[in-house]
């Protein structure tokens, strides 16, 4: 899954690799800070040397300014890489979900595709610019740091490493507990985007239904359920500040309790002693950040999985290997086809079906709605695949063409009419993006829709919204959507 993801970092590989080595600078010239004030404690001020306070000092302050560059670069790279890194996950997604045939459409719904492109991409997002940064910088100055308590004493330095084995060991057991329910979680996200999707859809038949409460009601229970789950998440996760509080309060009272007998027994000196309070405090918040990090990595893994998901999805219908590049005649055939939505499953919504159309003929099939007459039809542009027999156009099996080849060739107008976001002209482009002007017009006439797309003030670059509220007038409004969709 991990692997899968990577391949979408692309371009921005540079910044991604930029933003911890910016992050190692920082961390290193932070954690000098403490072993420098040691020394103008213990050189310059118990000695009352001077110059060595002012060396020291320099020195800090060269430090400091150096791990805020240092910083501040590798937050910008992080940003930079995050940003770009979702850009590619989210056309990589969308490319793919173009890809897919009608069966593939099938296994997602539509509020389950709006989620993962939205939500789930923004936490991939987080928990990437939390990788390069924080997951680089916590380990690494918990490291540091804890070498440098070793260097200083090394019989303190194992209160951390204690400390550290106990934290990580009760993180992972949170972990395996806490990921299957967020991965639940996520998709009660596609149950409350679907109400809210279907409501402001179609929100002119709600209102001329009244049912108003009843989808309310609906949204609630959607919404009481995302509520439900997340909590039973958060109980899981709300035992790591516990766990992590915890583990601070003894590390800080063990270090002052032994830390003032070695200071009285002379085996450690006073710089020394506010050195490792220093370090300890560096350690303590690095493992606080850890436990954040760990949190939100394990509300990203359910996400990305969910991604994979789209990403790693096989489209059903493909090209074959060498296709063909013409259709020869508007023929048609079915012979002995059978097909079932759910694959190998015993019903089937059309079985053994022979039909043959002659090239310019046409025809009406006629049937009760759910008789399986849309579906008949989308196999003639392959847009399922039969399960046995073959549909034929031009005498040549539909599996051998090329798909843009044979879907050019098809002209098909839907149950449902859709009308995007754009002008008039740019929806009647969808048939031929090369269309000029004088084409399109004479269509509509045809139509009968050129005198009340003249009536707007705009005419044909008139802008129009996803749907067709804008073009209300009994038979206008059927010879409008006849000729755009």
């Amino acid at each position: 899954m991990i692997k899968r993801l990577l391949q979408e970092v692309k371009q921005y590989k540079k910044s991604s690799l930029l933003a911890p080595l910016f992050m190692v600078g920082e961390v290193t010239l932070e954690l000098m800070l403490p072993f420098l004030m040691s020394f103008i404690i213990d050189k310059g001020v118990e000695a009352g040397n001077m110059s060595e306070i002012l060396k020291y000092g320099s020195l800090m302050i060269v430090c400091a300014f150096a791990s805020l560059f240092c910083g501040t670069m590798s937050g910008y790279h992080a940003a930079y890489a995050s940003s770009g890194f979702v850009k590619n996950i989210r056309e990589a997604m969308f490319k793919s979900i173009q890809k897919f045939s009608f069966s593939n459409i099938d296994k997602f719904s539509t509020s389950g595709l709006v989620t993962r492109m939205t939500t789930d991409a923004s936490r991939v997002q987080m928990a990437f610019q939390m990788v390069i940064r924080m997951c680089v910088r916590s380990p690494l100055m918990l490291i540091v740091a804890v070498c440098m308590t070793i260097y200083i004493n090394p019989n303190m330095a194992t209160i951390f490493l204690i400390a550290g084995i106990f934290l990580g060991t009760v993180l992972m057991i949170i972990s395996m507990k806490a990921h299957p329910t967020f991965r639940e979680t996520f998709r009660k996200y596609d149950d409350l985007n679907s109400s809210v999707q279907e409501n402001v859809t179609n929100i002119r038949v709600v209102k001329s239904f009244v049912k108003e409460k009843e989808e309310t009601d609906k949204f609630r229970k959607a919404s009481e359920n995302l509520k439900k789950m997340f909590l039973k998440a958060e109980n899981i996760l709300v035992f790591n500040n516990p766990v992590m509080q915890l583990t601070m309060y003894s590390c800080m009272l063990l270090l002052s309790w032994l830390g003032a007998k070695l200071v009285v027994g002379s085996q450690l000196t006073t710089g020394e002693l506010m050195s490792l309070f220093t370090y300890t405090m560096n350690i303590l918040s690095s493992l606080m950040m850890l436990s954040m990090i760990f949190v939100m990595l394990t509300m990203s893994m359910a996400s990305a999985q969910r991604i994979v998901e789209i990403l790693e999805e096989k489209p059903d219908i493909t090209n074959p290997e060498h296709p063909v590049m013409e259709v020869k005649d508007g023929s048609i055939e079915f012979e002995g086809v059978c097909f079932g939505y759910a694959k190998g499953e015993e019903k089937q919504v059309l079985t053994d079906i022979h039909l043959k159309i002659e090239s310019g003929e046409t025809i009406g099939i006629i049937g009760p709605t759910g008789s399986s007459k849309s579906t008949m039809m989308a196999m003639i542009p392959r847009l399922y695949d039969v399960d046995k027999g073959c549909v034929k156009v031009g005498g040549v099996d539909v599996r051998e063409y090329d798909l843009k080849t044979l879907r050019d060739s098809v002209a098909m107008v839907l149950q449902k009419n859709v009308l995007f976001s754009g002008s008039i002209k740019e929806n009647l482009r969808w048939g031929d993006e090369h269309a000029t002007d004088e084409e399109m017009i004479e269509a509509c006439k045809l139509a009968c829709a050129d005198d009340f797309i003249q009536s707007f003030p705009d005419k044909y670059d008139t802008h129009i919204e996803q749907g067709v509220q804008m073009f209300l007038g009994g038979r206008n409004s059927a010879c409008v959507l006849r000729v755009l969709c």
